[in-house]
């Protein structure tokens, strides 16, 4: 049986929020009516961000909310879309006069309700353009809604926040950002699956010596299983085929992320972050950039994702441009 520190349930997510705009004052502040994250001082004159969806993944998305990176975040109950009112409320919250961005995770409750958030704010008349994110390298077929949005929505926010900070327009923030969104891919494993708040028992189970390859974030099953190994054998199984399909020739250089996926503890982190390197440097892949921890989670999921970006020398600008919020920081 699963214990967990809660009171009701249902009340979680609005409580984690409030704790979090609690411990971090000067940061973000949690509008509980409008269901709504916000910076604490808003920004002025720039392209405002707005992103959104299930709790259950923090700290995506309001652990991003500030200088360099979101300017609202809008979460709805555990792996569910929030309403096209919220995520309306925060696109006029995150308009300071020259439109905004909302950056979406290709989920269709996600993408039906920012859709329908972006007609009601176009009748605000606040100007939107909408980056869709699309990572996932296991849900990639032909027929469908696509492949999942995970762990390069970190990137995106991350690159366009730099780029709406220095300055730029909405049609190149939003041009970046759907750039980056087309050439990242992520891949996942995990050990064992998430516990939804008050539930007792995970959304799957695994035998004795199974890995679940290819997971969702939304404690979606895998496309397959591989025999428990070390967990080099186990990043080799995301590696080599994110590598292949980006097409990464030797020579080439990288912005990477190592993702807990909930219940990874850093040095489990650390230590797969240590076989990406390695396994980059052996095929003559140079990391530029990278980052370790748990950022784009699945509740209490034992497992990593992994995220690769052509580090193409305009982003390594932004990707280390100044940021400061809740759940990142340089």
């Amino acid at each position: 049986m699963r214990r967990q520190i809660l009171n009701l349930p249902e009340n979680a997510p609005a409580e984690a929020l409030e704790g979090l705009a609690l411990t971090n004052p000067t940061l973000i502040a949690y509008d509980r009516e409008r269901g709504i994250v916000t910076r604490a001082v808003p920004a002025h004159d720039k392209v405002g961000l707005v992103s959104g969806g299930g709790s259950g993944h923090e700290p995506l998305h309001a652990g991003f909310v500030g200088h360099g990176m979101l300017d609202v975040a809008v979460p709805g109950a555990v792996f569910a879309s929030p309403t096209a009112l919220q995520v309306q409320e925060g696109t006029v919250a995150a308009d300071s006069g020259r439109g905004v961005v909302q950056i979406v995770k290709n989920y269709t409750g996600d993408v039906l309700n920012f859709r329908i958030a972006g007609e009601l704010a176009g009748d605000d008349a606040v100007a939107t353009e909408v980056v869709l994110v699309d990572d996932d390298l296991a849900t990639q077929r032909d027929a469908g809604p696509g492949r999942r949005g995970t762990a390069a929505v970190l990137m995106v926010e991350k690159i366009c926040g730099a780029s709406a900070e220095a300055g730029a327009d909405l049609g190149a923030v939003a041009g970046l950002g759907r750039r980056v969104a087309r050439n990242a891919r992520t891949l996942a494993f995990a050990l064992s699956a998430g516990t939804h708040p008050g539930e007792t028992v995970p959304s799957f189970t695994l035998d004795a010596g199974e890995v679940e390859s290819g997971v969702g974030i939304h404690g979606e099953r895998g496309t397959g299983r591989v025999p428990f190994a070390d967990a080099d054998t186990l990043t080799d199984h995301l590696v080599d085929p994110l590598i292949a399909e980006l097409g990464v020739a030797r020579g080439s250089s990288l912005i990477a992320i190592v993702n807990g996926l909930g219940s990874a503890y850093p040095m489990e982190v650390s230590v797969a972050a240590r076989a990406v390197h390695h396994r980059l440097a052996d095929r003559g892949i140079t990391v530029a950039r990278s980052l370790a921890g748990s950022y784009v989670t699945s509740l209490d999921m034992v497992g990593i994702s992994v995220t690769l970006l052509p580090a193409d020398a305009d982003l390594l600008p932004l990707w280390d441009a100044p940021v400061r919020t809740p759940a990142l920081t340089w």
